[in-house]
């Protein structure tokens, strides 16, 4: 081989170190913000589209690469489930969310999602106060700790954290915490909205003490400005589609809130005062107020890697829970949020720059209409009574045959039922024998399409088809109760703890499963997607983006429409 000169490779290496260094990170977005719109439904986009501005939800829509057609795949269609899907990649079935609420068979005791014990809330006013709550879910766990340990697998964010030795700076918020722990992932920081404190908290799973930027934040009470003022239209009720603003009595009534414009927010002792702001734009405001102050604090976008920022807006699920998706105030909440996530766009404009900022859009469930609002057009629609079953004819034959006395229903809850093992086994009656045999009956009563037992759906003896796999997606043995029901279409287990809400998500059906994933900024030219996508799509997607692992369970695949610009 032939050796080059002395000076002939001097003359390279120095034009080598003259020349500039190309910077690994140009062409990945300096800052990826994740919306994650609680409640939105794939439709409500096109619906209330009139209301848009070209700021807010008009540029991700127009500017962006907007999937129509996304789906969850996965039956037990809940916040904490959609949420961590989204952040995950992964089914239920292997990130181990599998919904809002379930009863732990080994402590004999229910779990919410983000309980922990050993991480308490640093906000000591900032516990979990039933009283003040709409969220029955919340009532459930006395346990004010919190945390993601539950999460079984990998998000994208730890994947990020993991990929730079923890450079890139993760955040979330939200009011739910939920909503914040779930993307904020295992190596993030979460925030959320304490509704007893009026303050937005964390635990000590993150802070040992909360940043001075935080404290300052709290301290200006952000929430006392709204005392004694109220919900307005922002335009003639004549300019809306639900415009007609009458009393609907499939509305619920909270106590002093109103089921017509204007709503009260009353006075700041009102011990319901916080949380009739989060079923108002307030709610989301607050949040973007929030995420803003992250990004300034934290300096986000102007880390030598990619920052991360996930801001979950809850206030369309609290809305389209109290009045329907179909209503003045649901229509009006995204008027407002449109204008909320103009004003954090621009934010993000002038901090970061939207042509280096990669954000991406979707929700953790759809919503279906009200029973009250479809019944009015003809269209059947019903609550069930699931407290009811326990008196059931045939029910009581089973009881009667196993020689048990009193409730043989340990607990039921949508869509769980778990049967009382102390009672079966002192009659010596196998579990899986009793679940097949309550499941069987089940399937018999009307509203109810199918109901699954534990052991079949482990043991994988039940029908194929979509509803089906779905709910096999959501099947986690640990934490999945004895009978799994799913009801038929625009048949609703309404009660939340004794308030009976106008609209309740949770199941299979397209209503609850369709919503939108739309990327837009860093450059992306605009493209409407018709295709069928599925929401574990999301998180590889971004992996792909960025060159990093997919997270651990992740089951779905890069969008081409994506990362093929």
């Amino acid at each position: 081989m032939k050796l080059l000169p002395l000076m002939s490779l001097l003359s390279i290496t120095t034009l080598y170190l003259m020349s500039p260094v190309k910077n690994v990170y140009a062409e990945q977005p300096r800052l990826i913000v994740q919306i994650t719109v609680d409640q939105l439904r794939g439709d409500l986009l096109q619906r209330y589209q009139q209301h848009f501005t070209d700021e807010g939800f008009g540029y991700i829509i127009n500017e962006g690469v907007y999937f129509k057609e996304a789906h969850h795949q996965h039956a037990i269609t809940e916040t904490v489930v959609g949420h961590t899907t989204l952040a995950t990649g992964a089914h239920p079935s292997a990130h181990g969310m599998v919904s809002n609420l379930w009863f732990d068979k080994q402590l004999q005791q229910p779990i919410y999602n983000v309980q922990d014990r050993q991480h308490p809330l640093l906000s000591a006013n900032a516990a979990v106060d039933a009283k003040n709550e709409i969220d029955p879910t919340q009532k459930a766990s006395k346990v004010e700790g919190r945390s993601p340990k539950n999460i079984m697998a990998t998000t994208f964010s730890d994947e990020l954290t993991a990929s730079n030795n923890g450079q890139s700076k993760v955040f979330a918020v939200s009011v739910k915490d939920r909503g914040a722990i779930t993307l904020a992932g295992h190596t993030g920081k979460a925030f959320w909205f304490s509704k007893s404190a009026g303050e937005f908290v964390s635990s000590d799973y993150y802070y040992d003490q909360y940043p001075l930027w935080v404290t300052k934040w709290n301290q200006q009470n952000p929430i006392d400005k709204y005392a004694n003022t109220e919900w307005q239209l922002t335009k003639p009720a004549n300019q809306y589609i639900f415009g007609d603003n009458k009393p609907h009595d499939w509305k619920t009534k909270l106590p002093g809130y109103g089921v017509t414009f204007p709503h009260q927010f009353g006075p700041s002792d009102n011990p319901y005062f916080s949380t009739f702001l989060t079923v108002s734009p307030i709610g989301d405001e607050m949040t973007a107020s929030f995420a803003k102050t992250i990004i300034t604090e934290n300096s986000l976008g102007k880390n030598t890697v990619t920052d991360y920022l996930s801001v979950s807006f809850s206030s369309t699920d609290y809305v389209g829970h109290i009045f329907g998706p179909s209503s003045l105030e649901a229509e009006e909440n995204l008027l407002r949020l449109d204008r909320t996530l103009a004003s954090l766009f621009s934010f993000i404009d002038k901090q970061v720059g939207l042509d280096s900022t990669l954000i991406v859009l979707s929700a953790d469930h759809g919503a279906p209409e009200a029973p009250g609002y479809l019944t009015q057009f003809g269209i059947k629609s019903q609550h069930f009574d699931l407290a009811a079953l326990e008196d059931n004819r045939d029910i009581k034959l089973l009881k009667s045959k196993w020689g048990i006395k009193g409730k043989i229903f340990a607990n039921a809850w949508q869509p769980y039922i778990n049967l009382d093992h102390e009672k079966l086994a002192k009659q010596k009656i196998p579990l899986a024998a009793a679940a097949n045999d309550v499941a069987n009956v089940l399937n018999s009563i009307s509203g109810i399409h199918r109901a699954y037992s534990f052991e079949n759906l482990l043991n994988g003896n039940v029908p194929k088809g979509k509803i089906t796999q779905k709910v096999q997606n959501s099947f986690y043995p640990s934490r999945s109760g004895d009978i799994y029901i799913v009801f038929e279409p625009n048949v609703f287990v309404a009660d939340f703890d004794g308030l009976n809400v106008a609209s309740v998500h949770g199941s299979p059906w397209r209503y609850d499963t369709h919503v939108p994933i739309i990327f837009a900024g860093f450059n992306l030219d605009g493209q409407v997607v018709n295709r069928p996508v599925a929401t574990v799509d999301l998180a590889p997607t971004l992996s792909a983006i960025l060159g990093l692992n997919a997270p651990s369970s992740a089951a779905g695949y890069p969008l081409k429409e994506v990362i093929n610009q």
